[in-house]
């Protein structure tokens, strides 16, 4: 387009120059009866001169804006090309059969075997996949939703993991799976409840939902504050099982109240016994100081409001990401 439009240029240029010496030898013989003469007013040289100057500026800068107008084409079109062989180059080494797998984490599912591949989908935590062949950078290429996808290697297991977040207490967190689901997350929990349910109860359902990578989360102790003895003994005696199993274990420390049955300096004391008598393998969350310096809300004094609850949850997974 842009020869063409240079091509024009020069046509247009060259008749206007005869075009103008045609005027000039019109205007010199007008004198002679048999040649018509042109009105100034009506044709005048300075007219045409601007007229066809006019044009052609015009169609100069439609030239130059047509030809920038190639360029920036062109050059997006190279820059796209560049990003295309910029893509991370990887081999499959496709299976016999096809293999079941399960996703250890919610994960990107990926048009390609790197993170720089557009992301097609997301699996859960926990969901099984047909995994049709692995590549040589390790990723695993599995069929998502009728398409060919691949997943980084480091989040798919061979047997059904262990949920990564499992909450084990009394009825605030009942209350706290109320407040934020349980999309990869298991909660062992009964309202009402302290040592004899966690001892007679909850221990024993642990091994069903917790497994190597699990962050367990224990939250008891506001319904039997005297039992802060009982706790350290039953916790330390079960930590070398929970560490063996590949379970991280965190004890969230008894949190603020209103106006209830129980006073905060009664749950200071239970919390300083429990910080100190734990087996340091036990991560210790202090949420009774964050809830104490952010505010919370409850309508009974015990229990918490909806918005307190999440507050609460991103507090414990912002402890839990700095120690992991």
């Amino acid at each position: 387009m842009y020869k063409e439009k240079k091509k024009n240029l020069i046509i247009l240029i060259a008749f206007s120059a005869v075009f103008c010496t045609a005027l000039g030898f019109g205007m010199a013989v007008s004198n002679k009866p048999e040649i018509e003469t042109l009105s100034a007013t009506d044709f005048s040289s300075e007219t045409v001169v601007r007229t066809i100057t006019d044009y052609t500026s015009n169609a100069v800068a439609e030239t130059a804006d047509e030809y920038e107008e190639y360029l920036d084409t062109t050059l997006v079109a190279k820059e796209e090309n560049a990003a295309e062989l910029t893509l991370t180059a990887f081999t499959v080494t496709e299976y016999e059969n096809v293999a079941k797998m399960f996703a250890s984490d919610t994960v990107n599912v990926r048009a390609g075997a790197g993170t720089d591949y557009d992301r097609i989908g997301k699996v859960a935590w926990g969901t099984e996949m047909d995994v049709t062949g692995v590549t040589d950078n390790g990723w695993f290429e599995v069929l998502y939703k009728d398409l060919i996808g691949y997943i980084r290697g480091d989040y798919m297991v061979d047997e059904m993991p262990g949920i990564p977040y499992l909450f084990v207490g009394d009825s605030r967190t009942v209350q706290m799976e109320l407040a934020v689901g349980s999309t990869d997350k298991a909660y062992i929990a009964k309202i009402g409840e302290g040592y004899s349910y966690f001892k007679n109860t909850a221990i024993g359902q642990i091994p069903k939902y917790a497994g190597q990578g699990t962050v367990m989360i224990i939250n008891f102790g506001v319904n039997d504050l005297s039992n802060a003895s009982k706790y350290i003994k039953l916790v330390n005696s079960n930590i070398d099982a929970w560490e063996n199993a590949g379970i991280n274990v965190y004890y969230s420390s008894v949190t603020p109240v209103g106006s209830c049955s129980v006073s905060n300096a009664q749950i200071e004391s239970f919390n300083a016994a429990l910080q100190n008598g734990l087996d340091e393998r036990v991560h210790w969350i202090d949420s009774y100081s964050y809830l104490m310096q952010t505010g919370y809300s409850t309508n009974d004094g015990l229990h918490y409001n909806k918005e307190t609850y999440k507050n609460l949850y991103s507090y414990y997974m912002s402890v839990i990401g700095q120690q992991i």
